[in-house]
């Protein structure tokens, strides 16, 4: 299970990366286009349809390496069971806030797929298609905090230390 678990943390992030590329490649498609006198249509809505998955698909895999920002200073006061208590109720609501966040992006891409909802640009592309990176972004991040939940109930969780400063620049 932890292999599954970690190839698809790890899926997801190559899939955002992929995305930004497709933002690269629609940014310089729409600045050729200008310099060379073309258009294409939907660019600036394409770019952000990929920042968006982009965005979505490396939650998880941000989360798994503990890259999320953390309020960490009544965390670092605290030892033992205390500590751990306010872990597993953080854990908690995350899981919990993250179910919301996949049931309703999921929601939203269904009834705009029913709906048959488009873009409003001059593209109109069906949104259910851009709305799946979103759903299916949050349905990851949902595993991922009920995987780090798991993880605090067993004792197994990686605890996010003093390390935490090396990540600022």
């Amino acid at each position: 299970m932890r292999r599954f678990l970690d190839a698809l943390y790890a899926a997801a992030a190559w899939l955002a990366a992929a995305l930004m590329v497709g933002v690269l490649v629609v940014v310089l498609l729409s600045v050729l286009g200008r310099l060379l006198n073309f258009h294409v249509r939907g660019t600036d809505a394409y770019a952000g349809y990929c920042m968006a998955g982009a965005g979505f698909l490396a939650l998880a895999h941000t989360l798994k390496r503990n890259e999320h920002i953390r309020v960490t200073l009544l965390l670092n006061a605290l030892h033992g069971g205390a500590r751990r208590g306010l872990e597993l109720w953080a854990l908690s609501a995350a899981v919990l806030l993250a179910g919301l966040f996949a049931w309703f992006s999921v929601r939203l891409a269904y009834q705009s797929y029913a709906f048959n909802d488009v873009s409003t640009g001059n593209d109109a592309t069906p949104l259910w298609i851009p709305q799946l990176s979103m759903a299916s972004g949050t349905i990851i991040l949902l595993i991922a905090f009920v995987d780090e939940w798991v993880l605090e109930v067993r004792g197994r969780r990686r605890p996010s230390g003093s390390g935490e400063a090396h990540h600022n620049e």
